[in-house]
């Protein structure tokens, strides 16, 4: 199918349910609802829709669109369940080590199945380093996207940024990442909804995937590193306090938020 009518496919898709679901939240807006660093109150309502979008991708590769809608129901177990005593990858692993299953644990353990199943079905069932290197990739590009999903429109522009590129280069998949991407940026750059883990986790999954079908052995390597590197830096530095220090990062980081 053509690029271009899978990413408005996708678009389309993000942009007919997230109206809907905010019509009829399921359970209530309030079930929703979450305060942002700001102190405002934004719907995780984009979540789901970016998930529908995500797995409209499902006419270009089945592999790609259930990886997508894998992480995105384990970001939303944890969106809607989960606590605030343990945060990040070292601390839901921490309480796991403590006989405590936190949501997060539960999460990072299912993104890791999500990862072998995506990449073993890319490989077609030739089980090897670079197979390996693959579900990593899957599952580390879900965790890492929702570490950029701290401020309005952040993790979009991350997602675009690495979906545009590999759309060019002919991944059908990432067209459907660009699409939906684009169709949730708007109300998420003004601060009305996030994503939150629900919506990032199925576009990490998602750029993961596609990249695993692109990329080569030493290319799948050279890419989990770069992932691996950036999730083990998020626990002791602040990406916020990066990119605020950072020209260049900082301007495109603030592109399209409304002045405070």
């Amino acid at each position: 199918m053509n690029r271009l009518l899978v990413a408005a496919l996708a678009a389309g898709t993000v942009r007919a349910v997230l109206p809907a679901l905010r019509r009829r939240p399921p359970g209530g807006a309030r079930v929703w609802d979450r305060t942002n660093h700001a102190g405002r109150t934004v719907s995780l309502l984009e979540g789901p829709a970016v998930v529908a979008g995500c797995a409209s991708v499902l006419v270009v590769s089945p592999t790609a669109a259930a990886a997508a809608v894998g992480g995105g129901a384990l970001g939303l177990l944890d969106d809607l369940a989960g606590g605030a005593g343990s945060k990040g990858l070292k601390g839901h692993l921490g309480a796991l080590r403590r006989g405590e299953v936190t949501t997060g644990a539960v999460k990072v353990l299912g993104l890791g199945v999500v990862g072998v199943l995506a990449a073993g079905s890319v490989d077609r069932g030739r089980w090897g380093g670079s197979t390996l290197a693959g579900a990593g990739l899957v599952a580390g590009g879900a965790n890492l996207l929702n570490l950029f999903d701290l401020r309005p429109g952040r993790a979009l522009k991350v997602t675009l940024l690495l979906g545009l590129p590999s759309a060019a280069a002919g991944s059908g998949v990432s067209a459907g990442v660009v699409g939906a991407g684009l169709a949730a940026l708007p109300e998420d750059l003004q601060g009305r909804t996030m994503m939150g883990d629900t919506g990032a986790n199925a576009l990490g999954a998602l750029v993961g995937t596609a990249l695993v079908e692109q990329l080569g052995a030493r290319a799948r390597w050279t890419a989990l590193a770069v992932v691996v590197a950036l999730t083990l830096a998020s626990e002791r530095v602040s990406f916020s306090a990066v990119i605020a220090r950072t020209p260049g990062l900082r301007e495109l980081d603030a592109w399209g938020r409304p002045r405070s």
